[in-house]
């Protein structure tokens, strides 16, 4: 169950990189305006943004977290790792909920970052428990 939980959380983290890449990188491209609902002039303008930029880095530091969790996993740190890894894959958890019940419209996005994280943190939690 632990390395389920190890594989799913590093399947959020991905997914969290490729978020602050649309989100921070990519904002004004056509693929980050579909994915995200914008328009051409709602992506470019300057509010925008730099809300999508700042949104990104969010996204960016929770997928951190959990792959330095894999890491201090693998070199047998196992409460950093276990700290790590729940901190930043309850995150995802969390604001995937904040995302669902602020926006339900938005309940495809929500799931689409919530569910994986969501998995590993279960998965884990069975594995460090038996």
């Amino acid at each position: 169950m632990i390395i389920a939980g190890l594989v799913l959380a590093g399947i959020a983290a991905l997914i969290h990189v490729y978020i602050f890449y649309m989100e921070s990188i990519a904002w004004t491209s056509a693929a980050a305006r579909k994915t995200f609902g914008a328009t051409e002039d709602e992506a470019a303008a300057p509010a925008t943004k730099a809300l999508a930029f700042n949104q990104g880095f969010y996204n960016l530091f929770l997928a951190v977290a959990v792959i330095l969790g894999i890491i201090f996993f693998a070199i047998g740190q196992d409460s950093i790792a276990l700290t790590l890894i729940f901190t930043g894959a309850g995150s995802m958890v969390g604001a995937a909920l904040v995302l669902i019940l602020s926006s339900p419209d938005k309940a495809a996005a929500a799931l689409k970052q919530g569910v994986v994280p969501a998995l590993g943190v279960v998965m884990l939690a069975i594995g460090v428990a038996i």
